[in-house]
């Protein structure tokens, strides 16, 4: 009698056991993260980092899965439908938020920032959290924690079917770009003839000679394989980067304080682990493509900040600037 006792008991253990794990799994929240970027690049590793940290820091109680490569559609369809809530975290340049806040794509000017730490001063000045303010108001969305934490890059490069060695070899040249009216009017400045198209279309677009160069992070450049359609790459630190992970709002400060704090913390870990990467990664697959026949070209860029110099005068004596703008640029500037 006594051993049916135990059996009985040690059964009632394992069906309570059952249950609460099928509550456990049924309370489980699923989170879609979109990005651009394919799954063995630097980006994607992080991206995947994220999500196993996630999953780590909430016990399981959040989980992130990550669609690479556009596979959830591009920046339009993915905005749209994280304002939906379908999907909850895009990772990639913060600017893309500027469909409600069209200053925004400001913090990716071309030739204005010193280097990374003035352009992170300037992400921090009230003028920026003013943008990111509206942004949540007409978009609700917004980013997690520091938004330039995750490092992009570590520097940008153009990379070219024939060398660029100046600006001179930038006149005329074929230039992918991105939806960025920005970033368009300032290359096309600088002497280049733009061309909008995706960024998964790029490797199709230099081999089919519909474009002769793409502008890129060093560090993307060898998972995307655009060396082997375009085999010069030139460091122009057009502007410095970060991978913003925009969130759905409601979501994001919907979690239980106790998940929120976990994804933060995995955001955090994250970041630091992109910096580690993104240096690491670039030293490796500079040396590997070089062996490969690539070249790999550091020039003077005082004559793409002077030509970019008339470039700002002239939106500012428009009106065409954001209000501020040059001044809080100038005001984070070492030494100011």
């Amino acid at each position: 009698m006594k051993s049916r006792t135990y059996s009985l008991g040690r059964m009632f253990a394992v069906v309570v056991a059952l249950a609460m794990g099928v509550v456990s799994a049924a309370n489980a929240e699923t989170w879609r993260m979109a990005t651009k970027m394919p799954p063995d690049s630097s980006e994607g590793k992080v991206f995947q980092r994220f999500a196993d940290l996630v999953d780590k820091h909430t016990g399981g109680k959040l989980t992130v899965k990550v669609y690479p490569s556009e596979q959830l559609g591009k920046v339009a369809a993915v905005l749209e439908q994280m304002t939906a809530g379908t999907i909850h975290v895009y990772g990639e340049g913060s600017s893309f938020l500027k469909k409600w806040e069209p200053d925004l794509k400001y913090i990716s000017a071309p030739f204005v920032f010193s280097d990374r730490e003035h352009w992170v001063r300037f992400m921090e000045t009230d003028l920026v959290k003013g943008w990111m303010k509206t942004i949540k108001e007409k978009g609700g969305l917004t980013v997690i924690g520091d938004s330039t934490a995750v490092m992009r890059g570590p520097y940008r490069v153009i990379v070219s079917k024939r060398q660029v060695k100046s600006l001179a070899d930038i006149q005329g040249l074929k230039l992918r770009m991105h939806t960025d009216p920005l970033a368009a009017e300032a290359w096309g400045h600088l002497g280049a003839e733009v061309r909008v198209l995706g960024w998964t279309e790029v490797y199709s677009s230099i081999n089919r000679g519909i474009v002769d160069a793409v502008n890129s992070p060093i560090a993307l450049v060898e998972a995307m394989k655009f060396y082997e359609v375009a085999p010069h790459i030139t460091r122009h630190n057009e502007y410095p980067q970060s991978i913003g992970f925009m969130v759905n709002a409601k979501a994001y400060e919907g979690l239980a304080p106790d998940i929120r704090k976990a994804v933060d913390r995995a955001y955090r870990e994250a970041a630091a682990y992109s910096v580690q990467l993104a240096n690491d990664t670039t030293a490796v697959t500079i040396g590997a493509m070089k062996k490969k026949g690539v070249t790999y070209t550091e020039i003077d860029l005082t004559p793409f900040v002077d030509r970019m110099k008339s470039f700002y005068e002239a939106k500012r004596k428009a009106g065409k600037l954001p209000k501020g703008f040059l001044e809080a640029v100038e005001a984070t500037r070492a030494g100011s």
